[in-house]
């Protein structure tokens, strides 16, 4: 049996449901935990706190990823391509600092990546690229009805409406990346 060399990588694109929807078809990803980083307030914050605005934290996910089936870069590639990393503080109809485009990086290794893909990615775009990349400073959970939200809610208008169409992007885009074949 071969030891598996697990990583993390912290991001934020919008709501966590969309962004964990996405990771957890990828090959490589063995945990998806939705949840908040970034905020300047004490304590943990809940999630009303967090739909404030006011506590600096952004929605985020945590993915574990076996780093011998794909890469933090190819991560990140596929994180740049399934949002709108040009929109400070939004996207779509999610506004505020919550909603923010950012990689929080684990150490100086992936800040380089990080740094590296968004300056590749920028080309790609007509507006300049906001994403924020800062150290990872503490990871809050998100309780337990934000955790696999499409999974447990495909029939919700939200999933429909928002999250489908990111996933057939994903599928078009990043097919060769995927657990298994989707439809």
């Amino acid at each position: 049996m071969t030891n598996k060399t697990l990583e993390q990588l912290t991001v934020g694109a919008g709501c966590f449901w969309c962004i964990e929807a996405i990771f957890n078809e990828i090959k490589g990803i063995e945990n998806v935990v939705s949840g908040y980083s970034g905020g300047t307030v004490p304590g943990t914050p809940t999630y009303r706190e967090i739909c404030s605005g006011l506590t600096g934290h952004a929605e985020v996910v945590q993915v574990t990823f076996n780093s011998e089936v794909i890469s933090y870069s190819d991560l990140l590639v596929i994180f740049m391509t399934s949002h709108d990393p040009t929109t400070l503080n939004r996207q779509g109809a999610d506004v505020g600092t919550q909603y923010r485009s950012v990689i929080y990086y684990h150490n100086d290794t992936q800040k380089h990546s990080a740094e590296i893909v968004v300056k590749e990615m920028a080309p790609y775009y007509d507006m300049p690229i906001t994403t924020e990349i800062s150290p990872l400073d503490k990871f809050f959970e998100a309780d337990a009805a934000h955790q696999n939200y499409y999974a447990n809610n495909q029939t919700q208008g939200y999933c429909s409406f928002v999250i489908d169409p990111k996933l057939s992007k994903l599928r078009r885009m990043h097919a060769d990346k995927l657990k298994t074949s989707t439809k």
